[in-house]
């Protein structure tokens, strides 16, 4: 049973920082690409960052220069740095993973966790 568990949400003054990790477990966690996602309410969900198997990432605008996606292979734990938080930010975030970039860009992962939220008030 593939199982992805995030962690690390709370709430946050504009301007602060908050560290999400997913731990993953029930599968070759390496062959698998990675990202964040994100959804406020009354909004659709948007993709965040992204991470594939041999570590390169891409972000979306809005967070370019913000968030840094990483992963630990060791630990089977992707993370999620964010810096520089704005109200904006404020959505419940959760982390994905497919075989494949594209469909887990698409926003149609296979593999989904339960989320963690995240507040920024300002």
């Amino acid at each position: 049973q593939v199982q992805l568990v995030e962690s690390g949400g709370g709430s946050v003054q504009a301007g602060g920082s908050l560290r999400l990790s997913c731990e993953v477990s029930g599968y070759a966690y390496q062959s698998y690409c990675m990202g964040w996602f994100r959804q406020a309410p009354g909004q659709e969900r948007e993709g965040v960052a992204f991470i594939d198997r041999d570590g390169d990432t891409d972000y979306a605008d809005s967070v370019k220069g913000r968030f840094t996606i990483s992963k630990d292979n060791a630990k089977n734990t992707l993370y999620l740095e964010m810096n520089s938080l704005k109200f904006e930010d404020t959505a419940m975030y959760y982390c994905a993973a497919d075989s494949n970039w594209y469909t887990l860009r698409a926003g149609n992962a296979h593999y989904w966790g339960q989320g963690t939220q995240v507040t920024v008030s300002s």
